[in-house]
């Protein structure tokens, strides 16, 4: 039982060895890192996001809050979000989690120029999410959040603007 208990411990630590020889590069990703406010209309939702290097720089999180007020129609909302981009497999991918009980899993792309980076969702016979921020000049950023059901174009849901805080 022992020698079963060490073998399992060996396969384990070879396993992580192999995982953590694959560094990620985030030089691309410099455009989006920081803290965000969005650019909010007055009496409409505010909210923003920090995006920043984790885990010894191995991942990405963004930590995403929007506070939408109340209405004549519904009460004050507030969402939270978490998102963690990794390397894996040679490809930049990303897990995206809410306080609504959603999961999205990403593959991620950037654009030629380098300043654009979709998510885009990729569980086939399910709903689609496509989320694409766009540098549009040096401390803003363009947002825009789309969704799909099976087997339909994307539509957009939610875009809007944000300054670097």
């Amino acid at each position: 039982m022992r020698r079963l208990a060490l073998t399992c411990i060996g396969i384990l630590c070879v396993g992580l060895t192999a995982t953590a020889d694959e560094t990620p590069n985030w030089v691309h990703w410099g455009f989006l890192t920081g803290d965000w406010v969005a650019d909010s209309q007055p009496s409409g939702p505010t909210g923003g996001f920090s995006f920043k290097p984790e885990l010894q720089e191995r991942i990405l999180v963004r930590k995403n809050r929007a506070d939408y007020p109340a209405t004549k129609d519904r009460p004050a909302s507030s969402h939270d979000d978490l998102m963690v981009v990794y390397a894996e497999g040679g490809e930049t991918r990303a897990i995206y989690f809410d306080n609504e009980g959603h999961v999205i899993r990403y593959k991620t792309a950037f654009s030629e120029d380098g300043k654009q980076v979709v998510f885009t969702s990729d569980v086939p016979g399910s709903p689609g999410f496509r989320l694409t921020y766009r540098e549009t000049k040096p401390g803003k950023l363009s947002f825009r959040f789309e969704i799909a059901p099976p087997g339909h174009a994307f539509a957009t849901y939610l875009e809007g603007s944000l300054h670097r805080k």
